[in-house]
């Protein structure tokens, strides 16, 4: 009487989350897995971004204090020359190398022409910038979208599984379908870990990506503005 009701709370026992792993089959194995490694990159790419959109803010600020604060922007743009720029220092910078290389040019054709190159020259500067800030993103959007997908189809193979299993023993006995259906569900529950927190965090990333690049833009803008006037009191 004791071992047989024994034999249900040892295979119960069993049913922990490396017993489902190393035990399932390989199709539901292999999701596992996969889904398990894309959760990992996952989780990487959120902790970069977060890192980045930090570091771009707060470069932007402190570029924007200095830019606004009455310096020549001869002198700012030494001071940017020879460091590391990113964001708003970034396109003014390549603004202001397009500048000094067009001079000569202005002089003979006209300014027009001068003012068209920096503003294509600030738009890359853009376009570089956001190309930085928003890669990788797509594979969140991926892993969100396809990840709950991905471990409903462990789900379904590890519930064939299981119906096969009970064909093949007759024994509908819960000791035997309980390994079986905890594999195919936990299957699932990967998915659906791995997919959230990147739906999650794909979407604020794409929130304050659109909201740094309306920023930059704003200040190419602004700046074309000033390079604009200060080229019509030269003409």
């Amino acid at each position: 009487m004791d071992q047989v009701a024994q034999a249900p709370l040892t295979a119960g026992a069993q049913i922990s989350l490396w017993h489902l792993l190393f035990q399932a089959s390989w199709p539901v194995f292999i999701v596992m897995i996969g889904l398990g490694l894309a959760s990992i990159w996952c989780w990487t790419i959120i902790f970069e971004k977060f890192y980045s959109v930090r570091r771009m803010n707060g470069a932007n600020d402190k570029f924007e204090s200095q830019f606004w604060s009455g310096q020549s922007l001869e002198d700012l743009y030494h001071a940017q020359a020879n460091r590391h720029t990113i964001g708003m220092s970034a396109i003014f910078t390549a603004a202001m190398q397009e500048w000094k290389r067009s001079q000569g040019a202005a002089l003979r054709a006209g300014f027009a022409g001068t003012l068209k190159r920096i503003e294509k020259v600030m738009d890359v500067a853009i376009q570089k910038e956001m190309g930085g800030l928003e890669s990788r993103l797509l594979f969140l959007a991926t892993v969100g979208s396809a990840g709950p997908f991905i471990g409903l189809f462990g789900t379904v193979w590890g519930i064939m599984t299981s119906f096969q299993g009970i064909a093949n023993s007759q024994n509908t006995n819960l000791a035997v379908v309980a390994p079986g259906i905890a594999e195919a569900l936990f299957a699932t529950a990967i998915g659906l870990v791995a997919a959230i927190p990147a739906t999650i965090f794909y979407n604020m990333y794409s929130s304050d990506a659109a909201r740094i690049g309306t920023r930059l833009e704003n200040f190419a803008d602004e700046f074309s503005a000033i390079i604009s006037r200060q080229l019509d009191e030269r003409a």
